[in-house]
């Protein structure tokens, strides 16, 4: 049966959607193709009408997903702060199928093929630079600098909230890591955001 070209791209997203969800619940290593393909109700022949490789699939969920939107939405008025918060959320925290890919995989990635890791290099690149343009005014050195001591900063801190099994500690962690991203912003406010507004607890999207 032939598809139109529609339906090709709705089903190559539906295995990125699928696999995107169960690498960062499970972790890439853990998960397997026909696992992935049972999900999004396909057969596992047809994965390969669409991706070469699982590597192949490993590098199209890093490029789809993330914490972009969350900062594009941050350029448009929500406000650095906030997308700070809602990333250093309990929701976050309980959601890693749901939340940044970035937290969940970055020490699995680091002992994938080069492919892979510049592919997700280039993904930490693009947030780092998001960041840097939501800060307040500033030298080009200096944005960059402080965009990354702040990605660095949510990202560690979410991994540490999920790994530890103490709740109460993993809130601890998760309220401290963000204030000092956002302390880090510069004096409790960003350029887009003011100071004091609240953040919402929902987790970034994905997609």
């Amino acid at each position: 049966m032939r598809y139109d070209k529609g339906h090709k791209d709705a089903t190559r997203q539906r295995i990125i959607d699928v696999a995107s969800r169960q690498f960062r619940e499970q972790g890439v290593a853990a998960v397997g193709l026909a696992g992935i393909m049972a999900d999004a109700g396909l057969t596992n022949g047809a994965f390969y009408a669409h991706f070469d490789s699982k590597e192949d699939l490993v590098r199209e969920v890093l490029s789809h997903a993330g914490f972009r939107n969350k900062l594009k939405a941050a350029e448009s008025g929500a406000g650095l702060q906030s997308a700070i918060r809602g990333y250093l959320s309990a929701s976050h925290r309980d959601n890693p199928g749901g939340g940044c890919p970035t937290s969940a995989l970055v020490a699995e990635i680091a002992r994938h093929p080069r492919a892979t890791r510049d592919a997700f290099t280039n993904k930490v690149a693009d947030v780092v630079e998001l960041i840097a343009g939501l800060l307040p005014p500033g030298s080009e050195a200096e944005q960059r600098g402080k965009a990354i001591a702040i990605y660095g900063l949510m990202v560690g801190t979410l991994q540490l909230a999920r790994a530890v099994n103490d709740r109460k500690l993993s809130s601890e962690i998760l309220e401290s890591g963000a204030d000092q991203a956002v302390a880090l912003v510069g004096q409790g406010s960003d350029a887009r955001g003011g100071a004091g507004e609240a953040a919402p607890d929902t987790s970034p999207s994905t997609r």
